[in-house]
Formats: structure tokens, C-alpha cells, sequence
């Protein structure tokens, strides 16, 4: 019955984050803000995971092809579509869970414990969509940027392993990652990595708008809002392969 209430609030704060605002010159400036906080922000560490990944990859993928039957070049393909179709929009936003989603938490969660968020409620402004609508719509707007940058340097990532190791030829790779080219994974990456940023955002924020108590609260309420929102990307990375990929 507690995961009914928590889903039944979480759904109600939802309708309160989506009402109409008061001023959007005021929400416009907390989105290019909140893209910077929760995009840009969070470029170097997906950059830097994302080249180790592809290398890694490459390695594994070259090490475990023993068959003389086996095209060298399929090194090149299967490091493409591990990245396109997994590893960047799943493992990367299960990174940002933990950079973006603890920022989100604890952020929102200060201010309520140090009673910002009822001095908004106090002034009328719409706490709930003032704080977090913006966080929502510049992680929809700029997370598909990141995994798009997290595709390409993992894929780089791997050329650079396979190559420098001798295990593949320039040529052999770039022909792998050409091969068997389908636009529709990228669009399938990117759908649901924008259902993850709304999740993520979201369950964070969550965690945070309820928090009570004081800085250990603070603190429990930024890891839920971690842990919660990474079960429900993988949860809902299940339901949305099958329903697109089926």
C-alpha cells in the first residue's frame, strides 16, 4: 500500500508540475539554466565513460572472435550497435541518474527543509512547476545530445582500441561500423532516452519536494531519489524495448 500513496502523490505533483505558469520569461531562463546544470555539466563524465566503454568493447568483442569463419569487420559492427542500441542511452542515463539525479534531490530538498519552497507557496508561485518543470524540459531537451556525443566517442573509443592493438585494420573497423546501418536504432536510442530524462528528473524531484526533516533527510532524500529512478529506467528500458523493437 506505501508504493500506492508514494505513486498517487508522485502523480499528483506531476499535475501540479504540468499547470499552466505564471510567467515564462521567468521559466525560460530556468531552462537554459538548468541546461547548463544538468547537461553541459554532465558532458565530461559521460564523455570520458563513453570512450573507455567503446574500447572495452572492442577488445572483448576482438578476444572472443576465434572462428576463422567470423569477418574481422564484425569488431566494428557489433561495438556500433552495442553503443547505439544500449550502452549509451541505458548505461548513460543510469550515470546521470546518480550525477543529475542527486543534484535534482538535494537541491530541491534544501529548499524545503529550509522553508524556500514555502515562501514561494506564500508569494503564489507554483513551487512545485517553478522548481521542477524546468529541470524536466532541459533534461528532455539536452540528455538526446549527450547520448548522441556518447554513441560517437564510444564508437571512437573502439577504433581507437582495436587499432593501436593491432586487432583490427582501420579499414576493417570503419567498414563494420558502416555495415548493416539502420537510422531506426538511433531513433530508438533517443526515444528512450527521453522517457529516461523525464524519469529521472522527475523521481528526483520527487524525492526531494517531500523531503522533511533536516540535512540527513536531505541526504536520504538524494539517495531514494537515485535509487528509485534508476529502477524505473531499467524497469521501463525493458517495457520499451519490447514495445519497439518487438
Amino acid at each position: 500500500m506505501k508504493i500506492l500513496y508514494h505513486f498517487g502523490r508522485y502523480l499528483s505533483l506531476l499535475l501540479k508540475v504540468f499547470r499552466q505558469p505564471e510567467k515564462m520569461a521567468v521559466y525560460r531562463r530556468q531552462f537554459a539554466l538548468e541546461i547548463e546544470n544538468l547537461g553541459l555539466a554532465s558532458a565530461g563524465i559521460v564523455a570520458i565513460i563513453s570512450v573507455f566503454m567503446g574500447a572495452v568493447l572492442t577488445i572483448q568483442m576482438a578476444f572472443n572472435i576465434d572462428s576463422p569463419l567470423v569477418p574481422l569487420y564484425t569488431i566494428g559492427f557489433a561495438t556500433r550497435q552495442s553503443m547505439v542500441l544500449e550502452f549509451a542511452p541505458t548505461i548513460i542515463s543510469l550515470i546521470l541518474c546518480g550525477k543529475v539525479g542527486s543534484r535534482i534531490a538535494s537541491e530541491i530538498g534544501t529548499m524545503r527543509v529550509t522553508e524556500q519552497v514555502d515562501a514561494l507557496e506564500v508569494m503564489g508561485i507554483n513551487s512545485a512547476s517553478y522548481l521542477i518543470l524546468p529541470k524536466i524540459m532541459a533534461a528532455m531537451f539536452i540528455f538526446p545530445f549527450l547520448i548522441m556525443m556518447s554513441m560517437i566517442l564510444g564508437v571512437f573509443g573502439g577504433w581507437v582500441a582495436g587499432t593501436t592493438s593491432g586487432l583490427i585494420t582501420s579499414y576493417g573497423y570503419i567498414y563494420g561500423i558502416q555495415s548493416f546501418f539502420r537510422m531506426y536504432d538511433v531513433w530508438y536510442a533517443l526515444s528512450k532516452t527521453v522517457v529516461f530524462a523525464f524519469i529521472i528528473t522527475s523521481v528526483s524531484a520527487y524525492h526531494g519536494y517531500y523531503t522533511e526533516g533536516g540535512a540527513l533527510e536531505v541526504g536520504n532524500a538524494s539517495t531514494s531519489g537515485v535509487v528509485y529512478s534508476s529502477i524505473a529506467v531499467i524497469f521501463t528500458n525493458l517495457i520499451l524495448t519490447q514495445l519497439l523493437l518487438a
